[in-house]
């Protein structure tokens, strides 16, 4: 009898697991399209930050979590953000953006939630952090520590 009951129980918490994960809008697709005011990609210019023009680079999915599109760093208003272009993904719980120095992000500048799993989107870069210091974007799940895609924005240097 008090095996039917574990096994019960454990049917019960797999429903309910199921059952958040089917009907929760965490783990909904979201498309944004957002605009940046006159952007400009970023171009070497004289300051005390070194940077490179940054064309496109590829994002890179993951086995388990597939992406595809572009990412780049782009001014506007006096700004940078990391801007993700015609990108798709999937969703999950606790995913956030960085840049990174490397893919185990080991040390990051954590730019946010993930706004949504595809389309054009733009996120901002804190003021006074030096962009060549963190080739990566990276796309990662804080509640397992797994990376779901990312981009080597040194390759495109």
């Amino acid at each position: 009898m008090k095996v039917w009951h574990v096994v019960g129980g454990v049917f019960l918490v797999l429903l309910i697991g199921f059952g958040y994960y089917a009907i929760s809008p965490l783990f909904r697709n979201v498309k944004v399209d957002e605009a940046l005011p006159e952007a400009k990609q970023m171009e070497a210019q004289a300051s005390n930050e070194p940077q490179a023009q940054i064309v496109a680079a590829s994002v890179v999915g993951t086995t388990a979590h597939p992406a595809s599109g572009t990412a780049r760093i782009v001014a506007a208003d006096g700004k940078k953000y990391v801007r993700y272009e015609n990108f798709k993904t999937l969703n999950g719980p606790d995913i956030y953006v960085y840049l990174a120095k490397d893919l185990d992000a080991k040390e990051f500048v954590n730019l946010g939630r993930v706004k949504a799993t595809e389309g054009n989107i733009n996120y901002e870069i804190p003021a006074g952090v030096n962009v060549a210091e963190y080739p990566y974007v990276l796309t990662w799940c804080k509640a397992f520590g797994v990376l779901f895609n990312y981009a080597d924005l040194s390759a495109s240097r």
